[in-house]
């Protein structure tokens, strides 16, 4: 006879985490360091672009020759299946030990799949902080069918110089910080799911991605152009919004209606705007269907110099409307305040223009 007392907890959980966060002025010298704190042994793969070599990837790679490691270089584009298939070849055929992935987020986002894929270790070292995929296990990746977001790797450790991002333009830098914002309309779509489909809930990263939100809210008027200071007072709350998605195991905690508003947006008008800035848009417009403050979101995003309206990301009302009409089709395993069946055009149009979204 079995004991009543096996069945009454079988729960269990594995989260990954970065082990390592180092982010200031000029901390791409201690590279080494970090690489020899966690004893990885060459050769390893640099994941980088064209651009963001001229600007980080020959020193990092001079540094680590100094300190003794042979480095393979793979230049890559956006972040396709096809890219993850030919740089995860060249890490083969280099026998690479782990990976650096220097760059934007494409940049990343491939150097975290091939990481998964080879099964070896990854250091994210951006060059910008567009959105928060510096720090998560999720990677976007584009197709025809726009972008689709896939469980990737964790990074083993993070570096950010501050020295390096500021020489980014600064929309990337206002584009990841709207990216964090919009994390205040995904949480609220997550605990609807809880109530209405009984969908797990985390609280912790639920409340590390509100802190990370409310963060950037609270210092928008310190983040400015040309400024080391708004790179360190963003990429905090940026790296912490990545951290809840491992912590969460999903991107619930920073994922909800907006970005799947965003994603619509991508198929319909590919590469007019960021991600990140479309998600702050969207999610102006999805606080305003919880009932919450959408003025601050907006406020905080206008303050900051992030899109607020259809105009500034460059496409017309009429493919802010259909996006929005839409939107609810991108993931229909994800339940939001869309519902299952989504908004008519005539109402997402009267909310675009009650939030000022279109019609300004």
């Amino acid at each position: 006879m079995s004991d009543p007392l096996d069945d009454i907890f079988t729960k269990s959980k594995s989260i990954s985490l970065p082990r390592r966060i180092l982010a200031g002025h000029d901390v791409m010298s201690q590279i080494p360091d970090v690489c020899a704190e966690f004893e990885l042994k060459p050769p390893v793969l640099m994941v980088t672009g064209s651009t963001t070599s001229a600007l980080a990837g020959k020193p990092i790679a001079d540094i680590l020759v100094d300190g003794g490691y042979e480095v393979q270089v793979a230049q890559v584009g956006e972040a396709t299946m096809e890219n993850v298939q030919k740089t995860a070849g060249v890490a083969r055929d280099v026998k690479a030990r782990f990976l650096l992935g220097v760059g934007g987020g494409s940049k990343i986002d491939i150097a975290k799949m091939v990481a998964k894929e080879l099964k070896v270790p990854y250091i994210s070292i951006p060059t910008s902080a567009s959105h928060d995929g510096i720090a998560s296990p999720r990677a976007s990746l584009h197709g025809s069918n726009g972008s689709v977001s896939i469980e990737a790797k964790v990074p083993l450790a993070i570096i950010v110089d501050t020295k390096i991002i500021v020489k980014a333009p600064f929309r990337l830098l206002a584009s990841g910080c709207a990216d964090v914002i919009s994390n205040k309309t995904a949480i609220l779509d997550w605990k609807l799911a809880q109530r209405l489909r009984g969908e797990d809930f985390s609280s912790s990263a639920a409340t590390i991605s509100d802190y990370a939100a409310d963060s950037i809210i609270a210092h928008a008027s310190a983040i400015k152009p040309n400024l080391e200071e708004s790179i360190w007072t963003a990429i905090k709350p940026i790296i912490i919004s990545g951290i809840a998605m491992a912590i969460a195991g999903n991107s619930r905690p920073t994922s909800g209606a907006e970005h799947m508003f965003s994603h619509m947006l991508d198929r319909l008008a590919p590469k007019k705007a960021l991600h990140g800035e479309q998600c702050g848009v969207g999610s102006i417009m999805t606080m305003y269907l919880h009932g919450g403050d959408w003025k601050r979101i907006k406020d905080s995003l206008a303050t900051i110099g992030a899109p607020t309206t259809a105009d500034q990301l460059g496409i017309s009302d009429e493919i802010l409307i259909q996006a929005l009409t839409c939107a609810h089709k991108v993931r229909q395993d994800r339940y939001t305040i869309l519902g299952d069946k989504g908004m008519t055009e005539d109402a997402s149009e009267r909310l675009a223009r009650i939030t000022g979204v279109i019609g300004g």
